[in-house]
C-alpha cells in the first residue's frame, strides 16, 4: 500500500521501521510566512468552515461596532429630554435594538469559536495520524540521528501548540482587524478632528508592536526546539536509568539536564517576556488615546462644535480602536508560537521517505529459503564502508552462523538482508529473486526475528505472544511457551496468559527474552534471524531454549549471530567476518582444524574449560 505526501506530491510506502535513539541537532528557522502557508494548505479541506468562522467573527464584531452609534442616539434622546421630558418610547426602542445587536454578536462569536475549536481538533487528530504513518515511512537512518523524545515532543507539544494557535489566533485576528478598521471608519463618520487626534496618539502602538514581534519570533522558534531536545534527553535518561545509576552518572545527567533546561528557560523567558510587554504597552497607548480624545472633545464641546453624545460614542470607539492592537499583538504571538511548532512538525512530515515501491510486482510464493549474497557493498555513509565485498550462499534449511569481533558487520548484514537499509552495491537474492525487486513488506514477511534487545508492549502476555499473528490456536501458543520453558511460570500468574504486562509485573530480562523467542516460534515464518537471542538467559535456560530453537530451525533457513560460539557448533555453515569481509567459512570442525581466526576466537572463550 502507498500513501501520498501532502507536501511533496510523492507517494510513499505504508510499511517501515520504528524509531532508534540519538540526539537531534539544532534546526534553523525557515520563517513565519512559509510555515503558515504550509499549515493553511494542510487545512485546505476545511476552507469552507474556516470562511464561515471568519465571516461569523467579522459579523459579530460589526454588531459590536454598531452599538456605540445607537448608544450615542440614546444619550442624545436622554440629554434632549432632560428639560422637556424623556421620550421613553424612543429609549425603549433603542435599548431593545442594542440588546438584539449584542445578542447577535455574542451568538456569531460562539459559532465562530465552536467551528474553530472543531477544526483545530480535527487538524490535530489528522496531524498526529500523519506523524504516526510517517514514522513507518522513514528510513532507519533518520532514527539514528533523531531521539525518541524529540519525535514525541513533535507529536504532543508541537501539535498542541498548532491546535491552540489555530483555535485562538485566526478568530481573534479577524475580530481585531474588523474591530480596528470598523471603529476607524465609524470615528471618521462621527468626527474627523477627534479621529485624527486618536490615531496620532495610538500610532505609536503600531511601531512598538512591530518592533517587539520582529524580535520575538526567533525566541519562540528556540523555545520549541529546546523543548524537543529536553524531552529527548529526559527520555534517554529515563530509559537508561539503570546504567546511569550503575556508573554513578547522576551528576553528569543532572548537569546535562540543567544545561538544556537553562537554554529552554532562557529562550522561553525571552519569548514570553517580549510577549508580556504587549499588554501593558497597549493599556498605556489606550489610556493615552482616552486622554487625547477627552481633551480634544472638551475643546470642541466648549466651542459648540459637537455635542456630549459624540464624546460618549468616541470614548467607546477609542476603546474599540485600541483593544484590537492588544488582540492583534496577542494573536501575532500565538501565530509565532504556532509557526515555530509547525516548522518542526512539517520538517518531520517532509523528511525524505523510503523509495516508493508501488510499481514492484515481484512476489515470493512457497519460499524454500535459498539466500544469496553477491558482492554486497554497504556503508552508513559514503565515507565509511562497513561491508566491502561480501558473497555467501545459504541453502534451504541450513543454519548459517555469523561470527566475528565487535564492529565486524554482523548485525549490519542482517539489517541488509531484511532491507532495513539499502545496499550500495551487489545483490541479495531470496530463492533467486533480488530483494531489491520485492517490496519491503514482502521481504519482512519471510522472516521472524529474535533480537538481543527485547521489545514488549503494555498488553497481555497473550497479545505479546501472538503479535501480528492472528488466529493462533491456544495449543500452539502453549506449546511454544513450553518449548522455551515459560509455560509453568505463566500459569503461576493470577490471570495466566491474560495477565497484563505493565510496571506492576516485574519480568526478568531472561523471561522477556523467552517471550520474544516464543513469539518467533508462533510466527512460524520460512526463515529465522537470531541476533544474540540467548544472551540474557542463564546456562540452564539457554540449553532448554537451544533445544527448542534447534527444533524451530529444522527445515527453516536460519541466520544466527552469536558471541557464545558454543551455541553454533551444529551450524551447517559458519561465516567468520572481520572488517566487513568473510575471512573464513566452513563447519565448526573444519574451522577448528584450520587453526585460524575462528579457532582463536573459540579457544579464547573456552581455554579455561580445556
Amino acid at each position: 500500500m502507498t500513501e501520498k505526501n501532502e507536501f511533496t506530491g510523492k507517494t510513499r510506502p505504508s510499511g517501515g521501521r520504528g524509531p532508534g535513539m540519538a540526539r537531534a541537532g539544532a534546526e534553523k528557522a525557515r520563517g513565519f510566512t512559509g510555515t503558515w502557508k504550509k499549515l493553511l494548505l494542510y487545512c485546505r479541506k476545511y476552507y469552507v468552515p474556516i470562511l464561515i468562522a471568519v465571516l461569523c467573527a467579522a459579523g459579530g464584531t460589526v454588531f459590536t461596532l454598531v452599538g456605540p452609534d445607537r448608544l450615542s442616539d440614546l444619550t442624545k434622546v436622554i440629554t434632549d429630554g432632560l428639560m422637556t421630558g424623556i421620550d421613553m418610547e424612543a429609549v425603549a426602542g433603542i435599548g431593545i435594538t442594542l440588546v438584539i445587536f449584542y445578542a447577535c454578536g455574542a451568538l456569531l462569536s460562539f459559532i465562530q469559536h465552536f467551528i474553530m475549536t472543531t477544526i483545530s481538533q480535527a487538524v490535530s487528530n489528522r496531524m498526529r495520524s500523519d506523524i504516526s504513518r510517517k514514522i513507518n515511512c522513514l528510513p532507519m537512518s533518520f532514527y539514528s540521528r533523531t531521539s525518541n523524545g524529540d519525535i514525541l515532543s513533535r507529536v504532543t507539544n508541537d501539535v498542541d501548540m498548532i491546535s491552540q494557535s489555530l483555535n485562538q489566533s485566526i478568530g481573534m485576528l479577524v475580530s481585531a482587524i474588523t474591530l480596528f478598521v470598523g471603529s476607524l471608519l465609524m470615528m471618521l463618520i462621527t468626527n474627523v478632528i477627534m479621529t485624527l487626534t486618536a490615531v496620532a496618539a495610538i500610532f505609536l502602538g503600531f511601531l512598538l508592536m512591530r518592533l517587539i514581534t520582529g524580535r520575538s519570533q526567533k525566541y519562540f522558534s528556540r523555545q520549541q526546539r529546546h523543548l524537543g531536545e529536553l524531552n529527548g534527553q529526559i527520555e534517554e535518561i529515563y530509559s537508561g536509568h539503570t546504567v546511569v545509576k550503575a556508573y554513578n552518572g547522576e551528576e553528569n545527567a543532572k548537569h546535562t539536564f540543567d544545561e538544556m533546561n537553562g537554554k529552554l528557560r532562557q529562550s522561553a523567558f525571552r519569548a514570553q517576556c517580549l510577549a508580556g510587554l504587549m499588554q501593558p504597552l497597549m493599556i498605556f497607548i489606550g489610556n493615552l488615546g482616552y486622554v487625547a480624545v477627552c481633551v480634544m472633545g472638551a475643546v470642541l464641546t466648549m466651542n459648540h462644535q459637537i455635542g456630549f453624545e459624540v464624546i460618549v460614542a468616541f470614548m467607546m470607539y477609542v476603546r474599540f480602536f485600541t483593544q484590537p492592537l492588544s488582540q492583534i499583538a496577542q494573536a501575532t504571538q500565538t501565530l509565532q508560537s504556532g509557526a515555530a511548532a509547525g516548522e518542526r512538525v512539517f520538517e518531520f512530515l517532509e523528511a525524505p521517505e523510503m523509495e516508493d515501491e508501488s510499481g514492484k510486482t515481484a512476489h515470493l510464493s512457497h519460499v524454500q529459503g535459498s539466500v544469496e549474497f553477491e558482492h554486497v557493498k554497504f556503508g552508513y555513509t559514503d565515507e565509511k564502508i562497513i561491508i566491502h565485498d561480501f558473497s555467501a550462499r545459504a541453502l534451504p534449511g541450513q543454519k548459517i552462523a555469523i561470527v566475528g569481533p565487535t564492529g565486524a558487520g554482523k548485525t549490519t548484514l542482517v539489517n541488509l538482508l531484511m532491507r532495513f537499509y539499502e545496499i550500495q552495491g551487489g545483490e541479495i537474492r531470496i530463492d533467486g529473486v533480488p530483494t531489491s525487486s520485492l517490496r519491503r513488506e514482502e521481504v519482512h514477511s519471510q522472516f521472524c526475528m529474535v533480537l538481543q534487545d527485547t521489545w514488549l508492549f503494555e498488553g497481555t502476555i497473550r497479545e505479546n505472544l501472538i503479535y501480528c499473528t492472528p488466529d493462533v490456536p491456544e495449543g500452539r501458543m502453549e506449546e511454544a511457551c513450553r518449548a522455551v520453558g515459560l509455560d509453568h511460570f505463566i500459569h503461576t500468574l493470577p490471570q495466566g496468559y491474560d495477565t497484563l504486562l505493565n510496571d506492576q509485573l516485574n519480568l526478568s530480562q531472561g523471561q522477556k527474552q523467552q517471550l520474544t523467542i516464543a513469539r518467533a516460534m508462533i510466527a512460524d515464518k520460512p526463515m529465522l534471524i537470531l541476533d544474540e537471542a540467548t544472551s540474557s538467559v542463564d546456562t540452564r535456560t539457554e540449553q532448554q531454549i537451544q533445544s527448542a530453537m534447534d527444533a524451530l530451525m529444522k527445515n527453516r533457513t536460519s541466520f544466527v549471530i552469536a558471541h557464545r560460539l558454543s551455541t553454533i557448533k551444529n551450524a551447517d555453515l559458519i561465516l567468520v567476518l572481520k572488517d566487513g569481509d568473510i575471512i573464513e567459512s566452513g563447519t565448526h570442525e573444519e574451522l577448528l582444524a584450520r587453526n585460524g581466526f575462528y579457532a582463536g576466537l573459540y579457544n579464547s572463550q573456552f581455554e579455561q574449560a580445556q
